[in-house]
């Protein structure tokens, strides 16, 4: 009467409720994971995906508008500034790169950056980074009507690859019947970043400013500039420089800092999906309680007989906190697996909708609380059925069924 034999007859004379409690428990452990290291991973991600800028220089108004805008390709621009404003901070020696950006169109829903050729990798200052382009691909001429394609557009457009062509939209939002005339050939296909990089589609900034059904004055205007800083320092003077003393540019420095407001707003939807996630855990707890309970009553003739042939009172209840144990570790198991799952759609969701791009392989503390704390749990949920086994009388019990 070796428990491991006892635990495993056991599930197999009661493998529909001990299976549901399992699943119940799988769904729940699922959820708890997803619910944590989602929220967890996308803010450390999305404060990383920076694409090697440190700030953004654009006009007057909403530091996170104005990163979600240029670095993020996800919202509208605050506002334009001037094209003298780009060759000011460009000639300062405290930058060590800056890159205008003009959005305002897009490719079948993928923005398209106006944008000037040192956005690229030049392996003549590789210390300034910049995006590098796939082998029999090259940067556009900023003189001829020619783009470079991000990674994820190049995979979601089909046809798109170099030497195709393609007519841009006009705005942010694709609008089938608001097609420009203007057509542009494909030049290169950058190679992935996993950032919101690859989600864009980068032209010279005249073509831009240029294109046709736009007003004339954006000819010389731009919708931010991208900075690379010789040091973090520098940072706190131009804050100093254009957020307190200026009054008509916004400097966005640092990103991290900014982008993590974003999660701030939406703080609240995270503790109540946590809530939720928490609720579903004890749900699923008490479903083993409840199962298990309520198999005492069909129990009570075997546990007699155990009594009967020398087994303690103490092998009784170890018998049932080791099923509730295993019930614990199998749900927890097959939750990872679900979390997986729930993991891989969300990573493919958030890759579409902005370009950032999550792991499954992500560590977290989580990873290894939540399964011990189900299985703990699970384990505790059991103390009450075996309460009930362990003053079960033997005498009454054992006698033969009428």
């Amino acid at each position: 009467m070796n428990i491991p034999f006892l635990v495993f007859k056991s599930i197999r004379q009661h493998w529909v409720s001990t299976l549901v409690t399992i699943i119940s428990l799988s769904l729940a452990t699922g959820l708890m994971l997803t619910v944590w290291i989602l929220q967890s991973q996308a803010q450390k991600v999305f404060a990383e995906s920076n694409s090697g800028f440190d700030a953004v220089l654009g006009a007057r108004g909403s530091k996170l508008q104005l990163v979600l805008n240029c670095l993020y390709h996800l919202e509208q621009s605050p506002g334009n500034i001037e094209w003298q404003d780009y060759l000011d901070i460009k000639k300062d020696k405290r930058i060590a790169k800056a890159i205008p950006l003009a959005v305002g169109d897009n490719l079948y829903g993928f923005r398209i950056v106006g944008t000037t050729t040192n956005v690229f990798y030049s392996p003549e200052n590789p210390k300034l980074g910049g995006f590098k382009i796939e082998k029999g691909g090259r940067p556009f001429s900023e003189s001829r009507m020619e783009a470079v394609v991000g990674s994820y557009v190049a995979q979601s457009v089909k046809g798109l690859k170099v030497g195709s062509t393609f007519r841009p939209y006009h705005g942010l939002r694709f609008d089938p019947n608001d097609q420009h005339s203007e057509v542009y050939v494909v030049t290169g296909i950058m190679e992935p970043t996993n950032s919101p990089a690859d989600r864009a589609i980068w032209i010279p900034i005249s073509g831009v400013q240029n294109m046709k059904g736009h007003a004339v004055e954006t000819s010389d205007q731009l919708s931010g500039v991208l900075l690379k800083l010789v040091s973090p320092t520098v940072g706190q003077m131009l804050d100093l420089q254009y957020n307190r003393q200026g009054n008509r540019l916004t400097l966005a420095w640092p990103v991290a800092s900014i982008v993590s407001e974003l999660f701030n707003k939406v703080s609240w939807f995270d503790r109540l999906l946590q809530g939720v996630a928490m609720l579903v855990g004890l749900v699923a707890v008490g479903s083993v309680l409840a199962s298990v309970y309520n198999s005492m009553n069909e129990r009570k003739r075997d546990i007699a007989i155990m009594r009967a042939l020398g087994a303690s009172r103490s092998k009784v209840v170890t018998q049932i906190l080791s099923e509730c144990g295993f019930i614990g570790i199998a749900g927890s198991l097959f939750g990872i697996i679900i979390y997986a799952l729930l993991m891989q759609v969300g990573s493919e969701i958030l890759r579409e909708k902005t370009g950032v791009v999550l792991s499954i392989a992500y560590f977290h503390p989580s990873l290894f609380i939540a399964p011990m704390s189900m299985t703990l749990a699970s384990i505790f949920a059991g103390i009450l059925p075996a309460m009930k086994a362990y003053r079960s009388p033997v005498a009454e019990n054992i006698l033969p069924i009428a």
